[in-house]
């Protein structure tokens, strides 16, 4: 059989495995069938006992890779183990029927000299521990590798959806922030033309942004900063002072980084999901504290509003945790909803 067949199906080469595993299980099959030559001084004997050994331990080792290959290519998954150990219980006993028939007959004509054997029953023993010993470790290598290759599977799994979502949260940023943008400045151009053109230049600079982080994992929060200046002035010409927006204690955090466009996408979320009026201003808090970027809001939640999935806040802490070991986390209490960002040091220059 080549190896290539026996890497294929059972998901490892086992070439380096055989090389070692042969010589040393004959070894020990050696120590434990003629311990007591060893005791009585027979020194000769036990040498010519070890080929013989080897001879038997490679027929049985090599057979019970076969069957083992064999059961493996008709039963590979691993709920069949049970399958799996009987056709190679059947291996065993055939294989021991027709190897101990053939090399008996074989070292009694080439060696009548040292026709003593261990019983039978000993033979049997020690033949089987073999066995049992090999599809063991085959079988443990091959259940290890394929839960390695699993868990590493479900891995990339996880973050290509991590980052399919990621790509279409970028996509749709946004629908109707841009729908909402262009009536305001549907209003802004007969009112104030001046102004208008300022809107269109925060928009450009919001969009530039967006494209121009796509494929940025991290990005320096003085960027994300600039950026979201420019969101918030859109944001101001569409609600006013109803919008109360305060950002503190970021003026020593110029070597710090976080995910791009969380800030918008939290934004976004605390607009979504609160009532924003002359008599119930929304205030929204951005500041740095014990090595996380905060965003609060205060809590004033919309009655009409449809219940939160958290697929925003789900997508954030996926993308954090596909970049460091730190967690995000959100707090809400009876009067605000916070989220705490990590931030990540870049080296200095």
């Amino acid at each position: 059989m080549p190896n290539k067949c026996f890497r294929e199906v059972a998901g490892f080469d086992d070439r380096l495995l055989v090389i070692i595993g042969v010589p040393l299980a004959s070894v020990l099959v050696s120590l434990l069938l003629f311990s007591d030559m060893l005791e009585a001084g027979n020194w000769g004997y036990f040498m010519v006992c070890i080929p013989m050994s080897l001879v038997y331990t490679s027929c049985f080792w090599l057979g019970m890779r076969w069957a083992y290959y064999r059961a493996r290519y008709r039963y590979p998954a691993f709920r069949d183990i049970r399958k799996r150990l009987f056709w190679l219980l059947l291996a065993f006993l055939a294989l021991f029927l027709a190897i101990n028939t053939v090399l008996d007959a074989i070292f009694g004509l080439l060696m009548p000299e040292h026709q003593e054997k261990p019983g039978q029953i000993s033979d049997f023993i020690v033949s089987l521990v073999v066995s049992a010993l090999v599809i063991t470790i085959y079988e443990a290598l091959s259940f290890y590798l394929q839960l390695e290759r699993e868990v590493a599977e479900k891995a990339e799994l996880k973050r290509q959806n991590v980052e399919s979502q990621l790509e279409g949260l970028r996509n749709q940023v946004n629908p109707h922030f841009l729908f909402n943008s262009l009536n305001t400045l549907i209003y802004l151009i007969p009112e104030d033309s001046e102004k208008a053109v300022h809107f269109v230049q925060q928009l450009s600079k919001v969009y530039r942004y967006v494209l121009e982080s796509r494929d940025t994992k991290m990005i320096p929060l003085s960027e994300e900063l600039e950026f979201l200046k420019a969101y918030i002035f859109l944001l101001h010409e569409r609600f006013g002072n109803n919008l109360q927006v305060d950002i503190r204690r970021l003026e020593q955090k110029q070597n710090a980084a976080i995910v791009p466009l969380t800030l918008q996408l939290l934004f976004e979320n605390a607009i979504k999901h609160n009532v924003i009026s002359t008599d119930k201003p929304l205030r929204i808090e951005v500041f740095s504290e014990n090595g996380h970027l905060v965003v609060r809001n205060n809590l004033q939640r919309k009655n009409q509003v449809m219940d939160s999935t958290g697929v925003g806040l789900q997508n954030i802490k996926d993308r954090y945790r596909l970049l460091t070991d730190r967690v995000v986390e959100v707090i809400t209490s009876q009067q605000y909803f916070t989220v705490a960002l990590p931030m990540v040091e870049l080296p200095r220059l």
